[in-house]
């Protein structure tokens, strides 16, 4: 079986594919459709979007004209880390769902915890007016799963505390070297499953002397070690490409990493900031 074919499911039954392609830095138009067309004609049945990638357009055309059974195609978008009001969620959520022109989505998450200026600031309750605004979508059917991005363990307990509806999904910067062990080990024990944007340090691992020794035992590239590692880790990895022969290789990851081998990658500490 491909690993393609494979899901995890999250807490609340909903099934998601085990890697999915990442749209992040995709432009809309041409690029964007031709990249999520090829990556649906190879296999995947995982997209991830988001509002401010400004491509929800063509990647729902793409999805749309790939004669592929929407039912078949698990997409996600995000909420703009900027709207932090109940009806500013429900009023994005329907831009999401008019750019890629689709009647539900399958899984929403937050983008971040604040607005893109203003990290580290306190918007803890504006967190929970915008959940009880997620809940309420997710209630009505028109999202089979929530979640968010970016969130440390602080801002998830907050949600945990205050709603009816526990996120299923943490969307983090997660890869070999990287893998924020305090909140994938949090997310984990509470059964929120972690998704790995960058998987690949945005491409900065590819020369790396220390995986290249592990891919090379396995005859595999650098990159299908960094995403086997990443589903071996019980995370679900988002690869990113707009090159054909990338996009086919970064799902060929139908192998396994030995118990020592993830030992030693697990080693490989702060080895991109």
């Amino acid at each position: 079986m491909s690993v393609l074919t494979e899901t995890y499911v999250l807490h609340n039954g909903v099934k998601i594919p085990k890697i999915g392609f990442g749209t992040w830095q995709i432009p809309n138009g041409e690029v964007a459709y031709n990249s999520v067309s090829y990556a649906l004609e190879v296999g995947y049945r995982h997209v991830d979007t988001a509002y401010v990638y400004g491509n929800e357009e063509s990647v729902g055309k793409a999805i749309r004209e790939s004669g592929i059974p929407r039912d078949q195609i698990f997409v996600t978008s995000k909420l703009p880390a900027d709207v932090k009001t109940y009806d500013g969620t429900l009023d994005y959520f329907e831009r999401t769902l008019r750019n890629l022109n689709m009647d539900y989505l399958d899984l929403y998450l937050i983008h971040w915890p604040w607005p893109w200026n203003e990290k580290g600031k306190d918007y803890k309750k504006e967190n929970i007016e915008v959940w009880h605004a997620m809940e309420e979508l997710y209630k009505s059917g028109r999202i089979r799963a929530i979640g968010v991005s970016n969130f440390d363990v602080e801002y998830l307990q907050v949600l945990m505390d205050n709603c009816s509806v526990k996120p299923m999904v943490n969307q983090i910067r997660f890869f070999i070297g990287n893998t924020q062990e305090e909140i994938t080990q949090f997310c984990q024990q509470n059964g929120i499953l972690v998704e790995a944007y960058s998987p690949l340090a945005t491409g900065r691992l590819i020369e790396n002397d220390a995986i290249k020794k592990i891919a090379d035992k396995y005859n595999k590239t650098v990159a299908q070690i960094c995403i086997r590692y990443v589903i071996q880790r019980n995370a679900l990895p988002l690869p990113k490409s707009i090159t054909p022969s990338r996009i086919k290789e970064n799902a060929d990851v139908d192998f396994e990493i030995s118990p020592e081998d993830m030992e030693y990658l697990n080693s490989l500490k702060d080895t991109v900031e």
